[in-house]
């Protein structure tokens, strides 16, 4: 396979993936000596099943198989997720990500955080400043750079509910109208 362009491979892929329910997020191509390689990354809102994935890089081979101007020459193809360290630039990731730990850069300060509710062009974070969670709206436009961290330990019942709450331990990424109301404490209250 002559080395198509990324353009090429997202021009023979965009509607393929987008019919089978995933979202093409990156192609990546790459010229190794006369062995070419084509690493293919979809994502979708529900998450994805990784016995799908051999089915759909079948269909994905099918595809190039189908083409005339790939040659004939031998490559190699990687149909892949996104890993944790993928940096969230669509809001679709954003959605993806509620409930998650994230690192977030603005022009003017770094911060970690925990990714809420997305309501239209801003997230709601939720951050812990001196041992006390409160949120913050966040505009995406404002963000320069925003990584998922890796947890060892749980986040609190609360964190998770200043989140936007959770449905079977896990945020509901595709429930994004849903706001949890959490009463603020009444003063001298143990709550």
């Amino acid at each position: 396979m002559p080395v198509p362009s990324k353009e090429r491979v997202v021009e023979l892929l965009a509607d393929l993936v987008r019919e089978r329910g995933y979202d093409l997020e990156d192609v990546n191509v790459v010229a190794a000596g006369k062995h070419s390689a084509v690493r293919v990354m979809v994502d979708r809102e529900e998450g994805i099943d990784l016995d799908a994935l051999p089915e759909l890089s079948r269909e994905i081979s099918d595809a190039f198989d189908a083409v005339t101007d790939f040659g004939e020459a031998p490559y190699t193809l990687e149909v892949t997720t996104p890993g944790i360290d993928r940096p969230l630039t669509e809001a679709r990731h954003w959605r993806r990500a509620r409930g998650r730990k994230v690192r977030i850069e603005l022009a003017d300060v770094k911060f970690d955080g925990r990714v809420g509710v997305l309501d239209g062009d801003s997230v709601t974070v939720v951050i812990k400043e001196k041992g006390v969670l409160s949120t913050r709206s966040v505009a995406l436009s404002d963000v320069v750079k925003a990584v998922v961290q890796v947890e060892f330990s749980r986040p609190s019942a609360e964190e998770m509910d200043l989140a936007g709450g959770v449905v079977g331990s896990r945020p509901s990424p595709a429930d994004t109208d849903e706001i949890v109301d959490v009463e603020a404490p009444e003063e001298g209250s143990n709550k």
